[in-house]
């Protein structure tokens, strides 16, 4: 049954990590103040999404459990959590060497349900297991949002927690193995490797995060063949220390780098600094990362781009880390010789039925490869130009000019406080883009902490919206 809200009403969109968050941030505020909130999200369980909606036993979380939480919780929340639960026993594996704990993604997810439970048996936050599908401006302020049942509910304030697009195939992968059984185009699919057997030879597609999850999980499901992985220059997703925390080394705002070369000098001369210490670049990335924000804040539109368009690549082979446990995965198969990385991209590609895929690899510096595999999996990562097309409600608030894709290439246009840009560049007062969506204009959006941090503030954003009246009818560009 779909509530009937009161007057003063936020609507979020999205029930993965961030509109969970938003709605946990905007429960915690005292009864006279707070606003009736209505989440839409299909999944059963709020708080998981995408990303902890994953029950494949390979995947862990890339970040230590003690720097995983809700907002406005005390401290190492779900580390205590993992113990008083019987998580932590039932997964030794979980504990690192260093020290620092890396249960499976599934767990948090399990944390996020059980803490959002009581708000939904209170009636605090509703939650519309339905996907919104439409929005449109409600001729008495605040919007009409359109569920896919066709209900509409008045929101004042709306907010689009909306997740990653999936990944976009290689071109010449795409027509040439589209109904192929063994050509996996999306892995975080549930069940998608399913179809490689055990002897396989495998083609990984993108050597980031999902690139090395594919991997383990692999591993874990008793794969013996050889897999190879590619990607343009040749870089993986890099581990975590086996011993503890490296203190942050460099500082990046005093003053801000104005152009990317800048940055780029910037940051080789920390790193040079930092090893002359005894530290790693690990240390001057962690540090970017702190900073990320700021410096992003600094830089001009067209340094912006340089950089999402020729150091992206660079940059998320350093900056987003494997848990240990699936580095040491791919370790040791490329100690036995089972697996390879290579810097190379895609030529031509052919396949008879379901028989064996043969491919030609560009490698970098103009030699070619002939490979023959069974099976072919994609991990290039969100394809971010799609964001609206793949989401039904994104794209009617784009078709009626309310939404647009940021400047940069990474996701949705929004200002300094979070509110949706049109095509024409304005903002609606009433309309949020949350979560990692919103890193054309914030930069550093994709560590859980980060999108915890911004999941607070766009709760304090549509709180203050309320507050100050702005909830007057929505004109159509």
């Amino acid at each position: 049954m779909i509530p009937t809200p009161k007057r003063s009403s936020i609507a979020i969109v999205g029930g993965g990590y961030t509109g969970a968050s938003i709605a946990w941030s905007l429960a915690a505020l005292p009864q006279a103040e707070r606003p009736e909130i209505l989440l839409y999200e299909p999944r059963a369980a709020l708080g998981a999404g995408l990303a902890y909606d994953d029950h494949e036993p390979a995947h862990r979380v890339n970040v230590p459990a003690h720097l995983m939480e809700l907002p406005n919780v005390e401290p190492g929340h779900f580390l205590d959590w993992l113990h008083a639960s019987g998580e932590a026993a039932a997964d030794p594996e979980a504990l690192a060497p260093e020290g620092a704990w890396f249960p499976k993604r599934a767990a948090f997810g399990r944390y996020m349900a059980e803490h959002l439970a009581p708000l939904l048996d209170s009636g605090v936050v509703a939650h519309i297991r339905e996907k919104a599908v439409g929005a449109r401006p409600d001729p008495k302020g605040g919007w009409l949002v359109r569920a896919e049942s066709g209900a509409e509910l008045h929101a004042d304030q709306l907010i689009l927690a909306a997740t990653h697009p999936p990944p976009s195939p290689p071109e010449a992968l795409a027509e040439a193995l589209a109904g192929h059984p063994k050509f996996i185009p999306d892995s975080t699919v549930a069940e998608a490797l399913a179809p490689i057997a055990p002897q396989d030879r495998v083609l990984v597609v993108g050597a980031g995060l999902t690139g090395a999850d594919i991997v383990a999980a692999l591993d874990l499901r008793g794969h013996q063949g050889p897999i190879t992985m590619i990607s343009r220059r040749g870089l993986r997703a890099r581990g975590r220390l086996p011993t503890g925390m490296e203190p942050l080394s460099g500082d990046f705002l005093h003053p801000p780098a104005a152009s990317a070369l800048e940055l780029i000098r910037r940051v080789r001369r920390e790193i040079r600094e930092a090893e002359a210490m005894g530290l790693t670049w690990r240390s001057v990335f962690d540090s970017l990362r702190a900073q990320g924000q700021e410096i992003w804040k600094a830089l001009p539109l067209a340094e912006r781009r340089k950089l999402a368009a020729r150091l992206r690549p660079f940059w998320d082979a350093h900056r987003f880390r494997t848990a240990p446990q699936v580095e040491q995965v791919v370790d040791r198969l490329e100690a036995e010789g089972r697996f390879r990385l290579l810097a190379a991209s895609i030529g031509e590609v052919a396949a008879e039925g379901a028989g064996p895929i043969r491919l030609t690899l560009k490698l970098r510096g103009g030699r070619r490869e002939n490979l023959e595999v069974d099976a072919v999996a994609t991990a290039t990562g969100p394809a971010h130009r799609t964001s609206i097309s793949h989401q039904p409600i994104l794209a009617d608030l784009a078709a009626q000019g309310f939404v647009t894709l940021d400047q940069v290439g990474l996701g949705l246009a929004c200002d300094r406080r979070g509110r949706a840009l049109g095509p024409e560049g304005r903002a609606h007062e009433t309309l949020f883009i949350a979560g990692p969506l919103a890193r054309g204009t914030f930069g550093e959006l994709m560590g859980l902490p980060q999108v915890t941090e911004y999941a607070r503030f766009i709760a304090q954003e549509a709180r203050e919206a309320l507050q100050s009246g702005r909830t007057a009818a929505v004109s159509p560009p």
